[in-house]
């Protein structure tokens, strides 16, 4: 299996996220739970990324594995 990350969605995921909670991020693309975590990076060298939202709310997260600001959507997947 390759170490670099695949696209997993040309676009962001719009998610409902709890301030103060952990999440795991997919960074690898492999995740069938995109685009958090399921553990499907481990046959590679790719770790998701923990990330805790300062606040309550809708975000848009990452679905190229792309962002220069992870696990944030910066529109990358436009240049795709």
């Amino acid at each position: 299996m390759s170490d670099e990350s695949v696209v997993a969605q040309k676009g962001p995921y719009q998610v409902e996220l709890v301030g103060g909670k952990a999440y795991f991020y997919c960074r690898c693309g492999r995740s069938q739970k995109q685009p958090f975590c399921d553990g499907a990076h481990s046959a590679t060298d790719i770790q998701p990324l923990r990330f805790v939202p300062a606040e309550s709310g809708t975000y848009n997260l990452c679905g190229c594995k792309t962002t220069d600001d992870e696990p944030y959507c910066d529109g990358s997947h436009n240049l795709l």
